[in-house]
C-alpha cells in the first residue's frame, strides 16, 4: 500500500500519477479462513480491520453482495455524535467518536471529519426541561454539552426563525461541539484500504445464498454466488437485512426494517456552520463541502426494503425546512435516496453472540450505524477475536430481550436521527 502523504503526492505529480497501487485488492475467495464477515459496509469492514490489526488475525474474508459502501454508509446524512441520554448508550457512542477522531491518522486516508457541532432544537417550555435533563446526563457520564438560548442558537443558523410567534418557536436547545459530520466514502475507503493492507480478502459481488451447518448446529460455511467458503467464525453486519440474513441461519431478531430518506439540495454558499436538529419536527440539516444543504427526517411509516423515495415523506421534510428557514424555501432540491435501516425495540443496538454458537452480529443502529461504525466495529472484532464480549458492548447482547434489560435510547437515538 502506498502511503498518502506530501512527498509521495509530488513524486506522483511528477510521474503523470502512474505509479499509485490500487486502494485494495479483488482477490478470489479462498475454500477456509479463520474468520469470515459478512457484509462490506462500514461496520464490517472496520470489524475486518479492527480484528487484523488489534487481534493480529490476518486470514479473513469479508463478503459483500454488491461494492464497498453501496449500502446505508453510502446512504446516510454523514453524522457523527455521542449526545445520548443512558450511561450505556453514551458510552458506546462516545468511544466511536473519540476513535472518529484519530481516525484519519490511523488510516492514513482523510475521513474529512469536520467537528463543526450539533444543536438539538427545542420547541417548547417542557421540551426545554427536558433539555436541561439531558445535558446534565450528558456532563455526568463525561461527554461535552451546554445549553444555549434562542439568541445563541441564532448567531450559529442565522436563517432559522427563532422568535416564539413562528410555527416552531425556538425556547433554547443544546450544543455538542464534538459532534459533526465525516464523508461517508472516505469512512468506507479508509478502512477497506487499511484492512487490505493488513491482508484482508475484500471480496466484492458475493452474494450470501445460505449457511452451510453441521451436526452440531454450528455453521460450517457459506454458499455464496462464487462457490462455498468455509471458515471457524462468521460475523454479520447487514443492517436493515439483518433479520433476512438471520433467517438464513435459522433464528429470528427483533429487527424492523424501515426506509430512510435523505435529500440535497444545489449548491450554496455558506449559509449554516453546524448541524441543527429539530425535535418538533424530526428534521435535520447540515451544509456539505460541495455547499449542498444535506436534509434528512424521520422514518417512512411503513416496513420496507425499497432504496427510494416518495412524495409525503419529500414534502413533510421540505415543508419543515421552508417553516424554520423561511430563507431557504425556494432552493432546488438536487436529489434524495433512502436507506434500509434497522430499528430494535428499544432503539439501542445488539452486539455479540446469537444462538448460533460461532455466529456473532453487529445490527439494530437503526438511524445511527454511520456514527457508530468504529465502535460497531471495535466491539465486534473484540468478541470474535476473544469469544467474550468488551465492557462496552456488554449492555447490548441479545439476550437483554430474555432478561428484560432494555436500554431505551428512542429519543436519543434518534429515529428522527
Amino acid at each position: 500500500m502506498t502511503r498518502y502523504n506530501a512527498w509521495n503526492l509530488f513524486k506522483q505529480g511528477l510521474s503523470g500519477q502512474r505509479g499509485w497501487s490500487p486502494a485494495w485488492g479483488s482477490p478470489e475467495p479462498k475454500p477456509r479462513y479463520d474468520v469470515l464477515i459478512i457484509g462490506g459496509g462500514g461496520h464490517g469492514l472496520a470489524t475486518a480491520y479492527y480484528l487484523a490489526k488489534v487481534h493480529g488475525i490476518r486470514n479473513i474474508a469479508l463478503l459483500e453482495k454488491g461494492w464497498i459502501g453501496g449500502g446505508n454508509t453510502g446512504r446516510n446524512t454523514t453524522i457523527v455524535r455521542s449526545n445520548y441520554y443512558y450511561p450505556q448508550s453514551a458510552a458506546i457512542y462516545d468511544f466511536s467518536l473519540r476513535l472518529y477522531e484519530g481516525l484519519a491518522r490511523e488510516l492514513n486516508y482523510n475521513i474529512m471529519l469536520s467537528q463543526r457541532g450539533i444543536i438539538n432544537l427545542v420547541h417548547t417550555r417542557h421540551d426545554l426541561e427536558g433539555a436541561r435533563r439531558w445535558v446534565g446526563a450528558m456532563n455526568a457520564n463525561g461527554i461535552d454539552a451546554e445549553l444555549m438560548t434562542p439568541e445563541q442558537i441564532k448567531v450559529h443558523i442565522p436563517l432559522l426563525d427563532v422568535t416564539r410567534s413562528a410555527r416552531y418557536p425556538v425556547w433554547g436547545g443544546f450544543l455538542q461541539r464534538r459532534g459533526g459530520t465525516a464523508r461517508h466514502d472516505a469512512v468506507a475507503w479508509g478502512y477497506a484500504r487499511a484492512a487490505s493492507a493488513l491482508g484482508v480478502d475484500i471480496i466484492q459481488n458475493c452474494e450470501l445464498r445460505g449457511f452451510l451447518m453441521g451436526n452440531n448446529g454450528q455453521i460450517e460455511g457459506v454458499d455464496t454466488s462464487r462457490g462455498r467458503i468455509q471458515a471457524e467464525r462468521f460475523g454479520m453486519a447487514v443492517a436493515g437485512h439483518s433479520s433476512v440474513v438471520a433467517g438464513l441461519a435459522g433464528f429470528r431478531l427483533p429487527v424492523t426494517s424501515y426506509a430512510l430518506q435523505a435529500f440535497v439540495t444545489e449548491p450554496l454558499k455558506p449559509v449554516i456552520d453546524c448541524v441543527m436538529i429539530s425535535f418538533a419536527t424530526g428534521m435535520y440539516l447540515s451544509q456539505s463541502d460541495k455547499g449542498g444543504l444535506v436534509i434528512g427526517g424521520g422514518l417512512d411509516h411503513y416496513l420496507s426494503y425499497a432504496q427510494r423515495g416518495n412524495m409525503p415523506m419529500i414534502r413533510n421534510v421540505l415543508g419543515a425546512v421552508a417553516d424554520q428557514m423561511p430563507g431557504l424555501g425556494r432552493v432546488r432540491l438536487l436529489r434524495q435516496w433512502a436507506g434500509i435501516v434497522d430499528v430494535v425495540h428499544d432503539s439501542s443496538p445488539i452486539l455479540g453472540e446469537t444462538p448460533v454458537p460461532n455466529l456473532y452480529i453487529n445490527c439494530g443502529w437503526g438511524t445511527g450505524g454511520f456514527k457508530a461504525i468504529p465502535a460497531g466495529g471495535y466491539l465486534l472484532a473484540h468478541h470474535l477475536a476473544t469469544g467474550r464480549p468488551h465492557e462496552i458492548a456488554a449492555p447490548f447482547t441479545l439476550s437483554r430481550f430474555t432478561s428484560g434489560a432494555l436500554i431505551d435510547e428512542a429519543a436519543a437515538s434518534g429515529i428522527p436521527h
